[in-house]
């Protein structure tokens, strides 16, 4: 009978350490209750901040090479559009410079024409025609010429081939247009083949 009422002590108390603790019934901190910490440890101690810690610094870790790859992506669009840009504006460039010969050998023998020899007259004329429906394709695809004489030489429009000095123009002018240049939408795809005045 006296076992069974220490028995029956014991188990009170244990009820109303159960009571007491805010975890439940699977606490076993006792009368120090850590239950507020939540610790899914068994070191009985307050380990959180360290862990909490550790996973913020990951966290931030994480969303920096985040923000590094949206940023890379962002470049690598960029880019790329650029690209296809350039690809697209610039397409025919390729068609245009083999052109080019074929444009200038129009030019020289349209020179060539002689008015008091009818027959070379009208087959020249046939040239003509040829070479201005060329330059208007050129006109449609935006590309112009470099052909302007008595402007100052400019390396990036320009490559002096010969110089002359003459005191009537102005030093480092274009003489003379040796062969014409070529741009194409604001792209030189080749210089002009200048003349250029050199005054010593």
């Amino acid at each position: 009978m006296k076992k069974d009422k220490k028995k029956e002590n014991l188990e009170q108390e244990e009820n109303l350490k159960k009571e007491e603790c805010k975890c439940g019934e699977n606490c076993c901190c006792g009368d120090d209750c850590n239950c507020d910490n939540d610790c899914d440890c068994d070191c009985g101690s307050d380990c959180r901040p360290e862990e909490i810690e550790i996973l913020e610094h990951k966290v931030a870790d994480l969303e920096e090479k985040l923000r590094y790859s949206k940023a890379e992506l962002i470049n690598y669009r960029k880019r790329k559009d650029e690209e296809v840009s350039n690809m697209l504006k610039f397409a025919n460039q390729d068609l245009i410079l083999e052109l080019l010969p074929v444009v200038d050998n129009f030019e020289r023998a349209i020179k060539l024409a002689d008015k008091s020899n009818t027959e070379i007259t009208k087959f020249l004329d046939g040239f003509n025609m040829l070479y201005v429906a060329i330059k208007d394709i050129f006109k449609k695809f935006g590309v112009e010429e470099i052909s302007d004489v008595d402007v100052v030489f400019d390396p990036n429009y320009h490559q002096a081939v010969l110089v002359e000095e003459n005191k009537e123009k102005e030093n480092d002018t274009v003489l003379e247009i040796l062969l014409k240049g070529y741009i194409l939408k604001g792209r030189v795809i080749r210089p002009a083949s200048v003349k250029v005045n050199k005054i010593n």
